[in-house]
């Protein structure tokens, strides 16, 4: 079965910063074919060095990526993406700043060829306080937060001591219980959300193909932690296992429903049972802020073993926790 496309969403209000996290993103793909819909390639304003060719609605870009307007049909956008000639690793939508990012993110999920890795909603640390006190917005505020996965307080470079802490609060008692981080200039490694590779040990693992654990809004956010690893910079750290044991696929989905407190995001590809003919079956695991999956998969190739990775905030990944499930 062909693999299913990844889809991400990224809303916040008008300024929280959306248009420089994709723009980021974008100019840090590093090989990853990114399609990335949005509303308006002018706020978007692509970097010139990138465009590649414009066609109607559609930029292409010089490292594979391409960027759709919506329109008025995000439907047909997807219908446009999916079938390409020549596969995308993922997709990113931008929900307007005046939407609800889930109720794109449904529209996503309806689509069999595309599995919802997450909703990550920026917040302006410096303009929330006062936004969310306004009768006009506060319902569309608290409505976009409410849907994340990930919350991302932003521009804190740009808010006061007691802004940004208003800001957490604020966001703390609308989300109880989300994943939070804090960021400027909307820092926010591409590897969070979208397209976060395998370890090397399981590089090339086959497609996914049928049975489905998803728990979409629980949860919380080997033996070496890379804590220099120049992709995630300073806020971020990643743990990472190569388990020889098979971990049964109920086990897996009841640990989804209740991951511990620091993990933003965990990708990999384990044992999971033996067949009929004592075989190993293999499923792809993915985790991303509140968001879990399951599914069965082909087994890696050319003899590479089970891995798993999975990233947090420095110092607030549990990696002990992560060890004791994982790595035994």
């Amino acid at each position: 079965m062909k693999k299913r496309l990844p889809l991400t969403v990224i809303g916040g209000f008008l300024g929280a910063g959306k248009t420089t996290l994709l723009n980021r993103w974008l100019r840090d793909a590093k090989g990853l074919r990114m399609a990335v819909l949005v509303n308006d390639f002018g706020a978007l304003n692509i970097d010139a060095d990138l465009i590649a060719a414009t066609h109607g609605d559609t930029v292409a870009l010089t490292n594979g990526c391409v960027c759709c307007q919506i329109g008025d049909d995000l439907g047909r956008a997807l219908v446009q993406v999916i079938e390409v000639a020549t596969p995308f690793d993922a997709v990113v939508i931008e929900a307007s700043g005046v939407s609800d990012p889930w109720r794109i993110a449904q529209i996503g999920m309806a689509a069999p060829e595309l599995s919802l890795e997450g909703v990550i909603v920026l917040v302006d640390a410096s303009a929330v306080g006062p936004q969310s006190r306004d009768p006009l917005l506060a319902d569309t505020l608290a409505r976009q937060v409410r849907s994340a996965d990930l919350v991302v307080v932003n521009k804190i470079d740009l808010a006061s001591g007691e802004a940004l802490s208003a800001a957490r609060a604020w966001v703390e008692a609308t989300a109880p219980g989300t994943p939070c981080i804090q960021t400027a200039q909307s820092t926010v490694p591409l590897a969070l959300l979208s397209g976060l590779p395998l370890p090397a040990a399981v590089q090339g693992a086959g497609h996914a193909c049928g049975h489905e654990c998803r728990d979409p809004h629980h949860g919380h956010g080997h033996d070496h932690s890379h804590d220099h690893d120049p992709d995630h910079g300073a806020l971020f750290q990643t743990w990472s296992a190569q388990p020889e044991a098979v971990i049964p696929a109920a086990a897996i989905c009841a640990w989804l429903r209740d991951v511990p407190p620091g993990v933003l995001r965990l990708k990999g590809l384990l044992r999971t049972g033996r067949g009929a003919q004592g075989e190993d079956e293999w499923s792809e695991v993915q985790f991303a802020g509140r968001h879990g999956t399951l599914r069965k998969a082909a087994g890696p190739t050319d003899g590479a073993r089970a891995g798993v990775v999975a990233i947090g905030l420095r110092h607030q990944l549990p990696e002990q926790a992560l060890k004791d499930f994982f790595a035994g």
